[in-house]
Formats: structure tokens, C-alpha cells, sequence
């Protein structure tokens, strides 16, 4: 989690009269009201001084959005692995991307109207679901969408949007 983002996104929840909502910092699904899974962008690096990878971008950081009671939300961000070695690595996200995103669910939550985020465009590769903690944990919304799954249940989730 990234509590230290919370305030670029409380800077997208002001306009909205939201600016009001606080970061809940336990990492769990106990106690949840609403979630919903999405992607952001990010950078990765590989730290095993024996790979050769030197880092990766993504398009498709998967993360959980979810809103607890007393106007308390947080954000999981899952993590991947690398390409040449598997070992796990820990984003450095887009702090706009990510700032947007979760306010933007936050609003549609609180029943703001607002206009979708960007999304970064296509990606340059496939998804790799087996380096992605997210698609391991069943919460990748790219991964959903690479494997064709869900696709009532996608499009009718990208309508809301």
C-alpha cells in the first residue's frame, strides 16, 4: 500500500466535497463495504544483483480498490516478478495514475458524477499472468481481460465507468 499518496488523492477528492475520506491502513478485505480491481501504471525493478534485467514499465500494476465505514478507503497494490529472474518486485507507480484511479472510484462510490480516467493505451507486450501477484491472487483486471474471462461482466463494468 501507498499511504504516502493519500494526499494527491485527497487533492482529486476536494473539488468533489470528498476531501473528507482517510486512508485506512490495514492491508485486509475484513471490515470492507465496497472493492473493485483496476490497473495503474508503474515501474518495476529487478534487485537481484545476479539478473541481468535491469527493470521494467507496466501498464497493468493491478490493484484493489476498497472502501471501509467511517469514510476509510485504501488501495492494494500488487506486485510482480521479473522476467528473468522471478524475483518479486515492488512498484514505483505513476503517482497521477494511481491518484486518479482511486479517486475516481472513491467518487463513483459517493455517487459524484464524474468522466472515466485515461487509460495508458496498449500494452507493448501480453499480460504475463504468471509473474503478476495479482492475477495470482485473483484480482487483475488486465489479466481478466488478456485471458478474454469475464467479458459480460467487463464490459458491463467498463459501461459504469
Amino acid at each position: 500500500m501507498y499511504p504516502a499518496l493519500h494526499e494527491r488523492v485527497q487533492q482529486h477528492l476536494a473539488d468533489a466535497g470528498l476531501a473528507y475520506l482517510t486512508f485506512h491502513g490495514q492491508d485486509t478485505d475484513a471490515g470492507k463495504l465496497r472493492d473493485y480491481d483496476t490497473t495503474i501504471m508503474g515501474r518495476f525493478v529487478c534487485h537481484n544483483r545476479s539478473c541481468e534485467a535491469a527493470g521494467w514499465s507496466s501498464k497493468a500494476v493491478a490493484i484493489r480498490i476498497r472502501m471501509y465505514p467511517d469514510g476509510q478507503y485504501n488501495a492494494r497494490v500488487y506486485h510482480q516478478r521479473c522476467r528473468g529472474c522471478n524475483a518479486l518486485s515492488r512498484p514505483f507507480l505513476a503517482a497521477s495514475s494511481y491518484a486518479e484511479r482511486v479517486a475516481y472510484r472513491l467518487k463513483k462510490w459517493h455517487g459524484v458524477q464524474v468522466t472515466p480516467p485515461a487509460y495508458g493505451g496498449a500494452a507493448k507486450a501480453p499480460h504475463d499472468e504468471e509473474l503478476c501477484e495479482g492475477c495470482k491472487a485473483g484480482h487483475c483486471f488486465a489479466g481478466k481481460r488478456w485471458r478474454g474471462e469475464d467479458v459480460g461482466e467487463l464490459s458491463t463494468a467498463m459501461a459504469a465507468l
